[in-house]
């Protein structure tokens, strides 16, 4: 019972996503961004306009709104984000990537591509990386099917 293949096959994917925040966290740092700051500004830019609608932002994200209001109050302190009203629902705000938060992204992507591919990616030939990036997206799909919401189809 200790030794099911389904507790082992959790498991190393809870010390992989530890392992990797640990290591993109500092290199976030240099970079005057946290993993969540990182993570809204990435998820904006490869949005349509480079923008979201908050909810879809947290729903993205796995944050509350709240919580994505705080990360977006922050990042627009910063300059990194402004946030818009929908001109036909006041109930709707939007957050957007200036160039500002583009120019971070491009200082930051670099090096966080260098890790990633160090320490995940270039563990797999192509086609084991093709397969792994589809059991990930049947896996968050069906547990998080609002994830991709807002997202380009």
């Amino acid at each position: 019972m200790f030794d099911d293949p389904r507790i082992t096959a959790v498991g190393l994917l809870f010390e992989t996503q530890s392992a990797l925040t640990a290591r993109f966290a500092v290199q976030f740092a240099e970079h005057g961004l946290s993993q969540v700051e990182f993570e809204v500004l990435i998820r904006l830019a490869r949005s349509p306009d480079q923008r979201l609608r908050m909810t879809d932002l947290a729903a993205q994200t796995a944050l509350s709104t709240s919580g994505v209001t705080r990360v977006v109050d922050r990042l627009e302190r910063d300059g990194l984000v402004v946030r818009h009203a929908c001109e036909t629902d006041r109930r709707i705000s939007y957050a957007q990537l200036t160039k500002a938060g583009v120019t971070r992204l491009e200082e930051t992507l670099p090096g966080h591509l260098e890790l990633i591919e160090q320490w995940f990616t270039g563990q797999f030939c192509a086609e084991k990386l093709d397969e792994l990036l589809a059991a990930l997206r049947r896996v968050r799909d069906a547990l998080r099917p609002g994830a991709t919401a807002g997202a380009r189809r």
